[in-house]
């Protein structure tokens, strides 16, 4: 007991003196924030649980916290007649309010708190991004739980706000261990393992949700007058030797990390009328439609650029795009292959994740 009384000495006395349900909330803050930088725990999944607990229902209790620094008796039937009585005889009237009023005032001001604040990043040069939505989250915890700290030492100690955690442990004790008869004892039992299991399967269901479904994303796109990136204008006439650029793009949603080879392929093709292909049936009657098949004649690589995304993570690169085929109709090729594992003559048919573009080189 000494050795933690002479620990607790050494912080500064404005913290010493920080009521335990606001010292709690900043605890919870900075835990969320070690979540959700330090490099080895933003990796576990222990920050969606903190993530939920703090954007939920810190802000809107420390709010909350600000407002009501006083003390509050919860609602009773013969209320209205005590109220009256004190109007009467000059007494004071219930300005607080209690515990339960402010767990419920703090989830539902949490739900209007966070949208807020992300409405007036959006307006900013940062935007909705994590780092300042943790900054911006994080800054207006801690100047409430001052402003709510402040208020309540102003306040004489009769009628500050507490969380009664002592009267809770000790009704509980009672509760668990001197149950009024072994019915009483087995159901307290039960009510705990129910408890404690469903919060188990909520906490499961949170932290590991299902994992959706996986695939990848290989696409071309321009950058216009602006320098925004967009799906058009894009060049299709070339002189043999000179280049155009364009940017590549790549997105992961594998749900793991992957390492994505891409490859740039220039191809002269032919169309050839395949009379067989489909055979329509009527009856009777058996009619054969003729298919137009694209069938690659000669192929060249131009390109190939590697990369490792994370999940949800994009890529984006310029490609200095120069064919060196000539003729009309040239169709350059982007084959992306997940796995790294690329054949030595690569074509449409190695991977299902590819993107084509028709151009035209005329000869210097």
């Amino acid at each position: 007991m000494d050795d933690r009384r002479s620990l607790r000495l050494l912080l500064p006395r404005p913290v010493r003196r920080l009521p335990a349900d606001l010292a709690a909330m900043l605890a919870v803050t900075v835990l969320v924030n070690v979540a959700v930088f330090a490099p080895i725990v933003r990796e576990t999944p222990l920050r969606v649980p903190l993530g939920l607990a703090f954007a939920l229902f810190v802000p809107g209790y420390v709010f909350i916290a600000a407002l009501f620094p006083e003390a509050g008796e919860s609602p009773t039937a013969d209320e209205p007649a005590a109220d009256e009585t004190a109007r009467f005889s000059g007494e004071s009237i219930r300005e607080g309010i209690d515990g339960i009023e402010r767990v419920a005032l703090a989830f539902g001001l949490s739900i209007a708190v966070v949208p807020l604040i992300g409405l007036v990043l959006n307006f900013t040069p940062w935007g909705i991004r994590l780092v300042p939505i943790m900054v911006a989250l994080s800054g207006f915890t801690v100047a409430a739980t001052a402003i709510a700290a402040h208020r309540r030492w102003e306040l004489p100690a009769e009628e500050r706000f507490a969380v009664p955690y002592h009267e809770w442990y000790a009704a509980g004790r009672t509760e668990l261990l001197e149950p009024d008869t072994r019915l009483d004892g087995a159901l307290n039992v039960m009510l705990i393992l129910s408890i404690v299991l469903a919060v188990g399967v909520v906490g499961f269901a949170v932290v590991s949700p299902p994992a959706g479904e996986q695939f990848s994303a290989v696409y071309v796109l321009t950058e216009d007058d602006d320098g925004e990136y967009v799906a058009d204008g894009y060049p299709t006439e070339f002189t043999q030797g000179e280049s155009a650029e364009v940017v590549l793009g790549i997105d992961n949603h594998e749900h793991e990390t992957t390492d994505y080879t891409l490859v740039a392929v220039e191809q002269q093709t032919e169309t050839v009328v395949n009379e067989s292909a489909v055979t329509e049936s009527s009856g009777e009657d058996e009619n054969q439609t003729a298919v137009n098949e694209t069938v690659v004649t000669d192929q060249q690589e131009l390109d190939r650029f590697e990369t490792t995304l994370a999940h949800n993570e994009s890529w984006h690169q310029t490609h200095e795009l120069e064919p060196t085929m000539t003729g009309e109709d040239v169709r350059i090729v982007w084959l992306l292959f997940p796995d790294g594992e690329v054949p030595a003559e690569p074509t449409t048919d190695d991977t299902e994740y590819h993107v084509h573009l028709w151009v035209d080189v005329e000869e210097p």
